[in-house]
């Protein structure tokens, strides 16, 4: 009787997540647009920290997308850009007047001074 070894592979858990606000946000304004997949998070070289975030609403996967779910809402990220935002956590804060999404990314070692871009 011939045994054959179990191959275990090990996958490095990714993750996007969404704080209630910020799913709230996504889905009402998916509702308001009449379509739509979900959001569509990605990074950009730019800015005074040397990566920006780039946020679009999604209205198709491309074959180098990632799709996770969180709180019923599809969060898109290319493979590329997953690398500098595995793990973070999106949040949509309302501040007087101005409203935004925020994020709190844990491989960001250092962020400007207004959050629009980042460092790792």
């Amino acid at each position: 009787m011939i045994q054959q070894a179990a191959a275990i592979t090990l996958v490095h858990a990714m993750s996007i997540s969404l704080t209630p606000a910020a799913a709230d946000r996504v889905q009402s304004f998916l509702t308001r647009r009449g379509h739509g997949l979900g959001l569509r998070l990605a990074v950009k070289k730019t800015g005074c920290s040397g990566f920006a975030y780039v946020v679009n609403y999604a209205d198709d996967v491309g074959s180098n997308d990632v799709v996770f779910e969180d709180r019923g809402v599809k969060v898109i990220v290319d493979r590329d850009s997953l690398d500098y935002i595995n793990g973070t956590e999106v949040d949509f804060v309302k501040q007087g007047l101005n409203e935004a999404f925020r994020f709190r990314n844990p491989k960001a070692k250092g962020e400007c001074g207004c959050g629009e871009s980042f460092s790792v």
